[in-house]
């Protein structure tokens, strides 16, 4: 959270906002109509934006797009430079991968074709040989696209996180009669 409460002060998102966030002072000026990559060339950021929709989809809830996780995931690696060469080789490597599998980059194959070449970096039992660096892409971008959703509006309206509420009484204690708790017996653990 303390890398999100960071990267809040960017004024160049568009759909990413921290969770945690505030109004913004009179005079602000608008966020932009389009995100602009920090890091990623426009063809990269297509990539990590599908990348990050695979990984939270949108179904009957919210998923990566409505967060703007895309935007997240790209400020991050614009901000640490030891994961910007991973990264970038990790496109790499996912790009000759599709073309090595089925003769088009990643962006132009069929749902089902990008969720076979997923699976393996994905699920453990689906490894194989070989795709070391693969997994490694594919964890950094499912760490920070799940680190992106989870920080913002969208990923906190979705976990219901009671600190969005406002609460009279603690919900969390039942004994409205007995607020000193004199009816429980004493901890285990007290001496």
């Amino acid at each position: 959270m303390g890398a999100a409460a960071v990267a809040s002060h960017f004024p160049g998102f568009v759909n990413w906002s921290f969770a945690e966030g505030h109004a913004h002072p009179a005079g602000t000026p608008p966020p932009p109509r389009k995100y602009q990559p920090l890091f990623f060339t426009v063809s990269e950021y297509a990539v990590i934006t599908k990348l990050s929709e695979l990984i939270i989809p949108t179904d009957e809830t919210p998923g990566a797009r409505e967060a703007g996780a895309c935007e997240f995931v790209d400020f991050m690696v614009a901000h640490d430079v030891e994961a910007q060469k991973p990264m970038r080789a990790g496109l790499v490597w996912l790009d000759e991968r599709s073309r090595r599998e089925f003769k088009r980059p990643f962006l132009e194959l069929k749902p089902g074709e990008q969720s076979s070449i997923l699976d393996s970096l994905a699920f453990r039992a689906k490894h194989r040989a070989g795709e070391d660096a693969g997994r490694e892409f594919f964890e950094r971008v499912r760490g920070l696209t799940v680190m992106g959703f989870y920080s913002s509006e969208v990923g906190y309206r979705e976990l219901d996180n009671p600190a969005l509420r406002s609460w009279g009484l603690s919900p969390a204690c039942p004994h409205t009669n007995d607020r000193a708790h004199a009816h429980l017996p004493p901890p285990k653990w007290a001496p």
